[in-house]
C-alpha cells in the first residue's frame, strides 16, 4: 500500500510523524509532499533530525499568497504529484489551505482520502479553517476523529449517511507529546536562556488573525496580559505578524517577550508554566496534557470538552474576563482525565484501519 501525505506547516509536521513511524512500522510506503505554505526557518535539517522527522519527498514551495491563489496552486501541484505516484490512498491532517488542496486533488482523480483530526467544529464560519475542515470532511472516505464530540458533529451533519467511515481513534498531538516530552529536557535549554529556571510564569500565545487584525481585540488582551504580568511574569513567544499589528497600532506590550520559539522549547514551557493564556488551537490540548490550566482568547473553540470539563474557559478579548479567569484560574482545583483524548495510541489505531480498508 501506498499512502501519499500532504502537508503544509510544522505542526502538521510534528503530528504526521507519529503516523508516520507506524507507517515504516507496519512496512507501508509513504510519499510526503510539503506544499510549502507556511514557510518556517525553524524547520531546517536539525528540525528534522531531532525530531525524527521524514524530509519531504516534494516540496511546492506554495506561499505567501491569498487564500483563493494558494489554494489552486497547490491542487494543481499535488494533482501532479498524485498522477505520478498513484497512491492507494491520500492522508491529510487537520484544517489548512494544504489539507483543502489535497483533498480536492485527491477526491477529483477519485483517490480514496483520509482526513485526520475530522470532525471538529468551532461552529465559527469566519473562520478560513472552518471552511477547510467542513469540505474535507464531506469529501473524505475515512474519518479519523479525535474525541466523540467529533464524532457527535459529524453524525449532526448527517454523516450516517454518506458512504464514509468514522473511526474514534484519539488524538495524534497526545501521540507526539509522550513521544517528545523527555526528549524535549535533553534538548531545550528555554528556561536557562530566559532566566525561568525556578520561576513561576504564566505561558501566553497570540497569533490569530481574528485577535491580530482588530485593534480593539489586541488592545483589550494586551492590556489584560500587561496586568498580569505585574504580579506572575507572563512569557510570550510573539510571532511576527502579531509584532507588525502591534507597531501598526501603537498597542505597547509590557510582558517578558520571547522569540518564536520550537517545539521542543514550547513542550519545556509548558511542562514549567503556571497557567497558559492562548488562541492556539493546538495548544489548548497541549495545556491540558500537561494538567494546566488553560484560558482561551477566542469566542469559540473547536476543544469544547475541554470547556466542558472545567480546565479551559472561553475569556474572548475581553480585558476584564481575561483578568477574571487568570485569578479564578488561581483557586481552581480541577482533575485533568488522561482518557479525554484517547491513550497514546492514535497513530496505531489510523495504520490499523488503512490496512483493513
Amino acid at each position: 500500500m501506498k499512502i501519499v501525505t500532504v502537508l503544509g506547516a510544522r505542526p502538521q509536521f510534528v503530528k504526521a510523524a507519529t503516523v508516520s513511524r507506524e507507517l515504516k512500522k507496519q512496512g507501508l510506503e509513504e510519499v510526503i509532499v510539503h506544499t510549502g505554505q507556511h514557510f518556517d526557518r525553524a524547520m531546517s535539517q536539525v528540525f528534522f533530525d531531532e525530531m525524527d522527522i521524514p524530509h519531504p519527498n516534494y516540496n511546492l514551495e506554495i506561499s505567501g499568497l491569498q487564500h483563493g491563489a494558494m489554494t489552486g496552486r497547490m491542487l494543481e501541484k499535488v494533482e501532479e504529484v498524485l498522477l505520478q505516484e498513484k497512491p492507494d490512498y491520500v492522508m491529510v491532517y487537520g484544517d489548512t489551505n494544504s489539507t483543502l488542496a489535497g483533498a480536492l486533488a485527491a477526491s477529483k482523480l477519485h483517490i480514496p482520502l483520509a482526513h485526520v483530526e475530522a470532525g471538529l467544529r468551532s461552529f465559527d464560519m469566519k473562520m478560513p479553517e472552518e471552511i477547510n475542515r467542513i469540505l474535507t470532511d464531506r469529501i473524505s472516505n475515512i474519518l479519523f476523529c479525535p474525541t466523540t464530540t467529533a464524532i457527535d458533529n459529524l453524525h449532526q451533519e448527517g454523516f450516517r449517511h454518506f458512504h464514509t467511515q468514522i473511526q474514534l481513534v484519539g488524538d495524534v498531538m497526545l501521540d507526539a507529546v509522550l513521544h517528545y516530552k523527555e526528549k524535549s529536557k535533553r534538548f531545550s535549554k528555554i528556561l536557562q536562556t530566559e532566566k525561568l529556571l525556578g520561576k513561576k510564569f504564566v505561558l501566553a500565545t497570540l497569533h490569530r488573525a481574528e485577535n491580530t487584525n482588530d485593534p480593539h481585540r489586541l488592545q483589550s488582551i494586551c492590556e489584560a496580559l500587561n496586568e498580569i504580568h505585574k504580579k506572575t511574569t507572563v512569557v510570550l513567544p510573539l510571532h511576527p505578524r502579531t509584532k507588525s499589528y502591534l507597531q501598526a497600532n501603537n498597542i505597547s506590550l509590557n510582558v517578558h517577550v520571547i522569540e518564536p520559539v520550537g517545539y521542543f522549547d514550547m513542550l519545556m514551557l509548558l511542562h514549567n508554566c503556571d497557567l497558559v493564556l492562548t488562541d492556539s488551537g493546538g495548544l489548548q490540548k497541549e495545556a491540558y496534557f500537561f494538567e494546566k490550566y488553560c484560558i482561551t482568547l477566542r469566542d469559540q473553540t473547536e476543544w469544547v470538552e475541554l470547556v466542558h470539563e472545567g480546565v479551559n474557559s472561553l475569556a474572548g478579548a475581553d480585558r476584564n474576563t481575561i483578568l477574571r479567569d487568570a485569578e479564578l484560574a488561581k483557586h481552581k482545583k480541577v482533575t485533568f482525565n488522561p482518557a479525554l483524548y484517547g491513550q497514546g495510541d492514535a497513530a496505531k489505531k489510523i495504520v490499523a484501519a488503512l490496512k483493513k480498508s
